[in-house]
C-alpha cells in the first residue's frame, strides 16, 4: 500500500465518526424508556464535603495529549460529592474511536486518605480543555464540562463567570425543572496545525435525548459553534434552547441591602436581545424578592445573551473575584428558529454562590413526543459584545430616590423612584451638546411617569436619561421602556426595565 493511499484511508477513518453517529444513538435512546443513571460512588466519596472534593485535583504530571504535538490538552474531573454518576469520554483518532479509561493516576488526591478499593470501578465526572490562551508557553483552562449539561469557556484574559447549557426543560414551572445531562463525549484528536477542537456529546433526560457537535475556537473571544439534534420521548411544556446561567446579586440599579465595600457583585448585568425585526433591547438584571419571569416575543431572533457591560474595576472593587474580567455569553443564531420568545428567569439569592439568572429562547410551537428538532448557533464568550450595531447602547443604569431641585438648590424627595440611564456610542458619538435629543418612554399600567429629562453627559459624550415614576401597587412590578430619538430617527437601543416589587 502506498503512503498516499494509507494517509487517505486514515483520513477517511478519522472522518467516519460524526454528528450522524451520535444522532443515531440519541434516536435509538429516545425510543427506549428513560433509565435513571445509577450512582457508583462508595460512601467515602459520596459523603465528602465541598472542601474535601476540592482536594482532588487533576494531576499536572499526567495531562492527556501533553506529550503530543497538538496545542490542546485534556484534564479530568474526579467523581465525588453530588457528581456521583460517571460520564464516558472517548477519543477520536485517525485509527478509530476508543474510550479513555479511568485511572487514579490522572489525579492528585491531596491530603485525602482514600482506600484504593474505593477507587475501583469509578469513572470521570467531566473534563476540561487546556490551551496556550494567554501565553505561548503556558497551558490555560479554556473549556470545562462538568455536571448535567453545563459548560463554561474563557477567552484571553477572562475569568470564569456564566455558564452555558446543552438544554433547559421546564425552567421555573411549578412542576419542577428537568436537568438533561451529557452522558457521553467524543473528543477528536486535533492535529498540530489545528486551532480548533471538535467535541461531540450525547444528551439524555426523561423527556429528550440529543446529539451535539461543538467546535471550540479559542481566542480573545472564545467561540463554540454548536449543532444540535433533539429527539423527544415526551411532551415538553417549556423547551429552553441555548440556555445561559449566571449570577446577579446587586448593582447600581439595585444597591445592596447590607453595607458592603463592593458597589456591585454580578457575573452579568443585563440581558441583550437582537430581534428578528432588527430592534436591540437591553434589560438590566435584578435580584428579586420573589421569582420573576420576563418574556420577550421574538420571531427568528438574530441573537441574545447575558452580558457583563461594566468593565471598570471601580465598579466592583473586588481584588479576589475580578468580576470586571468575567465574560458575557452571546448566542448568535444561525438560520431561522421561527416564532418564539426569549425568556429571562430571575431567582432570589442571598449571596454570590448561587446562580440565580437564566435566559433562553423557547419556541411557540408545542413539542410533542416523537418529534425531532435540529438547530444551530454560535456562542461567544466575550468581554466586547459582538453586537455590530449602529445604535447607542446603555452603559449603566442607576436607581435612586426621585427628587426635585428647589429654587434654593436643595433637592427635595417627591416620593417617586428615579432611574438614571446613560447611553453612549453610535449616533451619540460626536453629536454636539446643543443638539436636542428626546426620549420615547412607556410605563406599564402599574406605574406612572412623573418626570423625564435627557441631558448631555460630559464624561461619555453621550446622553443621560433621568426618569421619575411612581409604582401604584408596591406588591406588583412595573415594566418601563425607553429609547432616545431625534424626530423619526431612533438613536439608541431600547432600555427595558422591570421595577421589582417595592422593597
Amino acid at each position: 500500500m502506498g503512503l498516499s493511499v494509507a494517509l487517505a484511508l486514515a483520513a477517511a477513518q478519522a472522518g467516519a465518526f460524526g454528528l450522524d453517529d451520535v444522532a443515531d444513538k440519541a434516536r435509538e435512546l429516545a425510543g427506549q424508556s428513560f433509565s435513571v443513571p445509577a450512582s457508583n460512588l462508595p460512601p467515602p466519596l459520596r459523603a465528602m464535603q465541598y472542601a474535601d472534593y476540592q482536594e482532588i485535583r487533576s494531576s499536572t504530571e499526567k495531562r492527556y495529549w501533553a506529550d503530543e504535538e497538538t496545542p490542546f490538552e485534556l484534564m479530568f474531573y474526579h467523581q465525588g460529592m453530588h457528581f456521583d454518576v460517571p460520564v464516558t469520554i472517548n477519543e477520536i483518532t485517525a485509527t478509530g474511536v476508543r474510550p479513555i479509561e479511568y485511572d487514579p493516576a490522572y489525579f492528585d488526591f491531596g491530603g485525602l486518605e482514600l482506600d484504593s478499593a474505593a477507587l475501583e470501578g469509578l469513572g470521570f465526572a467531566g473534563f476540561k480543555v487546556l490551551y496556550p490562551l494567554n501565553s505561548p508557553d503556558k497551558q490555560d483552562e479554556l473549556l470545562t464540562l462538568l455536571g448535567a449539561s453545563y459548560f463554561r469557556a474563557l477567552g484571553a484574559g477572562q475569568w470564569y463567570g456564566l455558564s452555558g447549557r446543552g438544554l433547559a426543560i421546564d425552567t421555573a414551572l411549578p412542576s419542577g425543572e428537568e436537568f438533561p445531562r451529557f452522558s457521553e463525549f467524543w473528543v477528536e484528536y486535533p492535529e498540530p496545525d489545528r486551532r480548533d477542537l471538535i467535541i461531540y456529546a450525547l444528551l439524555d433526560s426523561p423527556s429528550v435525548t440529543g446529539a451535539y457537535r461543538m467546535v471550540l475556537r479559542p481566542g480573545d473571544d472564545t467561540v463554540l459553534d454548536i449543532q444540535a439534534r433533539l429527539f423527544f420521548r415526551d411532551a415538553v411544556d417549556k423547551l429552553g434552547i441555548a440556555p445561559l446561567t449566571s449570577m446577579f446579586l446587586y448593582g447600581p440599579n439595585q444597591p445592596s441591602r447590607e453595607l458592603n465595600f463592593r458597589p456591585a457583585i454580578h457575573d452579568s448585568d443585563g440581558l441583550a436581545i437582537h430581534t428578528g425585526s432588527g430592534e436591540w433591547i437591553w434589560r438590566p438584571l435584578n435580584n428579586p424578592r420573589h421569582l420573576s419571569i420576563s418574556t420577550f416575543s421574538v420571531e427568528n431572533p438574530r441573537g441574545f445573551g447575558l452580558m457583563q457591560r461594566a468593565r471598570d474595576f471601580a465598579h466592583y472593587q473586588d481584588l479576589d473575584d475580578r468580576y470586571e474580567l468575567r465574560p458575557g455569553g452571546w448566542i448568535e443564531v444561525v438560520g431561522d428558529w421561527g416564532p418564539g420568545r426569549v425568556e429571562l428567569v430571575e431567582i432570589p439569592t442571598a449571596d454570590e454562590t448561587n446562580d440565580n439568572i437564566v435566559a433562553f429562547w423557547t419556541p411557540d410551537q408545542p413539542i410533542e413526543p416523537g418529534q425531532e428538532l435540529a438547530l444551530e448557533y454560535r456562542m461567544h464568550f466575550t468581554m466586547a459584545e459582538p453586537m455590530v450595531q449602529e445604535l447607542a447602547w446603555v452603559s449603566q443604569t442607576r436607581r435612586s430616590i426621585g427628587e426635585i431641585k428647589q429654587p434654593n438648590l436643595i433637592r427635595e424627595p417627591d416620593g417617586s423612584i428615579a432611574f438614571v440611564v446613560d447611553f453612549e456610542g453610535g449616533p451619540l458619538a460626536g453629536l454636539p451638546e446643543q443638539e436636542e435629543v428626546f426620549a420615547q418612554v412607556s410605563v406599564g399600567e402599574n406605574g406612572e411617569l412623573v418626570g423625564q429629562e435627557v441631558g448631555y453627559n460630559y464624561s461619555t459624550e453621550g446622553r443621560r436619561l433621568t426618569l421619575r415614576l411612581r409604582q401604584h401597587d408596591p406588591a406588583r412590578p412595573v415594566e418601563v421602556r425607553a429609547a432616545l430619538v431625534q424626530g423619526e430617527t431612533t438613536l439608541s437601543e431600547t432600555w427595558s426595565y422591570q421595577v421589582p416589587i417595592h422593597e
